[in-house]
C-alpha cells in the first residue's frame, strides 16, 4: 500500500462544497470516482479542510492510500483525463504513511478577491458607458463591491487578526458547523475552543486591465468555518466607513457573532496552499 499526496485546484462554483454528500456533486466526490475510474480502487481522498460551496482552491491537498503501485506523472494525467474541467490534480506524490492531509497540516493560507465596481474619475463620469463594472468571466471567482473603500483602512483592520485569539465571533453562528471546523484541523472544542493563531494578514491592491482589484491573504495553524468570509466582511464595513479598525479587538473580546460584520460571499474566496512539515 503506498500513500498518496496529491494538490488539487478546482473551481468551487458548481459544487457543493469539497465533502461527499448524497446526491450532491462535490469535489471529494468527483476525484474519488476518479481514482476508481483510474486505479480500479476507490479509497476517500481525505482533505486538507473543507471547502464550502462556492469556494474555490489554488492548493487543496489530499491523501488517499493505493494498494496498485503507479509512477506518480502517470496518475496525475491518468486522473486529469477523467475528472470534470473544473478539478485539476496539479501534483501526485507518494509521502511516508504517517502523512495525512487534514491531521499534518500545521499552517494554511487562504484568499479572499474583491473587484472594485465604481465609476471613472473624469468629465465624462456621468456617462453610463464609462462605469466600470465586473466582466462576467471574473464574477465566478471575485466579490464585485459597488462602493468606495479606503485601502488604508482595510490595512489596518487586517493587522488587527494578527496574533492568538478567540475568533468565536468570526465564526459560522451554527455551532455544529463550527465544531466541524475544528474537527477538519484535529482540534476538539472542548479544549481549544475558537482559539486560533494568525500570522500574518494583509491585503493588497492591484490595477489589472478590468479594473481594480483587491486581493486579501491571511496564514494561520487553522480556521473555524466561515471565519475568512466573516473576517472579510467586517473588513469592508471598515473601508466603507461603517466601523473603524479600533473596533476590532472589541469585536475579538465580544465573543459573539452579533458583534462582528456581515460574511462575504463564497465566490471570492481561495484556499491558496496548505503547509507541512519539512
Amino acid at each position: 500500500m503506498q500513500n498518496w499526496k496529491v494538490i488539487v485546484s478546482y473551481d468551487g462554483t458548481d459544487y457543493s462544497g469539497w465533502q461527499v454528500q448524497p446526491g450532491r456533486a462535490t469535489i471529494q466526490g468527483e476525484l474519488q470516482a476518479a481514482l476508481g475510474r483510474v486505479t480500479g480502487e476507490s479509497p476517500l481522498p481525505q482533505g486538507s479542510g473543507r471547502t464550502d460551496a462556492g469556494v474555490h482552491a489554488l492548493g487543496q491537498v489530499a491523501s488517499f492510500g493505493l494498494a496498485a503501485p503507479i509512477p506518480a506523472d502517470n496518475l496525475r494525467r491518468a486522473l486529469n483525463r477523467t475528472l470534470p474541467a473544473a478539478i485539476r490534480v496539479v501534483e501526485t506524490m507518494v509521502v511516508p504513511a504517517a502523512f495525512h492531509a487534514r491531521h499534518s497540516t500545521v499552517a494554511k493560507t487562504y484568499e479572499y478577491r474583491v473587484f472594485l465596481e465604481r465609476r471613472r474619475t473624469g468629465p465624462d463620469e456621468a456617462d453610463p458607458s464609462y462605469a466600470v463594472v465586473c466582466p462576467p468571466f471574473l464574477a465566478r471567482y471575485v466579490y464585485s463591491y459597488p462602493w468606495p473603500l479606503d485601502f488604508g483602512e482595510l490595512e489596518r483592520a487586517a493587522a488587527s487578526f494578527v496574533g492568538t485569539h478567540d475568533f468565536l465571533s468570526f465564526a459560522a453562528t451554527d455551532p455544529d458547523e463550527t465544531t466541524r471546523s475544528a474537527a477538519d484541523n484535529e482540534e476538539d472544542m472542548t479544549t481549544l475552543g475558537a482559539v486560533r493563531t494568525v500570522y500574518r494578514s494583509w491585503w493588497e491592491q492591484k490595477q489589472t486591465d478590468e479594473g481594480t482589484m483587491l486581493f486579501y491573504r491571511v496564514r494561520g495553524n487553522g480556521f473555524l468555518h466561515h471565519m475568512v468570509r466573516n473576517l472579510v466582511g467586517t473588513m469592508l464595513d471598515v473601508g466603507r466607513g461603517y466601523r473603524r479598525a479600533e473596533e476590532i479587538p472589541g469585536m475579538i473580546a465580544a465573543k459573539a457573532r452579533a458583534a462582528a460584520g456581515p460574511t462575504a460571499p463564497p465566490q471570492g474566496l481561495f484556499l491558496h496552499s496548505v503547509e507541512y512539515p519539512e
